[in-house]
């Protein structure tokens, strides 16, 4: 898979053989933690896709994803996703059924039902008990 970064909010899934590679269109355009946001909503959606067209005796191998987001304020944060694909061989009657299978994500769920979110330090390391380990 390839992760190709359209813009400063914006990022776009394709398939592509071999290790997953990001790119970008200048070198100044930095991959950042929202790109990283985006990146796993698209990826999780693609994975469900593919497994529900593999099931579907349908092809994905021209699936892409594409995730913009919208900043909202008090706090700052990503105030909107939209994911949208574009899926040139999927007949037009099964486009409802992506809908619902996209939906199936669980980045998808866990941004729709945000986790408890803990900060804490890490647990101080015992070096006595390290060595007598090692």
């Amino acid at each position: 898979m390839k992760i190709i970064l359209l813009s400063d909010n914006a990022i776009r899934l394709v398939p592509e053989p071999g290790p997953m590679t990001i790119e970008a269109a200048s070198i100044e355009q930095q991959y950042s933690p929202f790109h990283m946001l985006a990146s796993s909503l698209a990826t999780c959606t693609f994975s469900v896709l593919h497994s529900w067209a593999a099931n579907a005796r349908l092809s994905a191998d021209d699936l892409a994803i594409e995730v913009r987001w919208q900043f909202a304020e008090d706090p700052y944060r990503v105030g909107e996703l939209r994911l949208t694909y574009d899926w040139p061989s999927l007949p037009p009657s099964r486009a409802r059924a992506v809908a619902r299978a996209a939906e199936l994500c669980t980045v998808h769920a866990t941004l729709r039902h945000p986790p408890e979110v803990v900060v804490e330090p890490a647990a101080p390391v015992n070096i006595d008990a390290t060595d007598a380990a090692g």
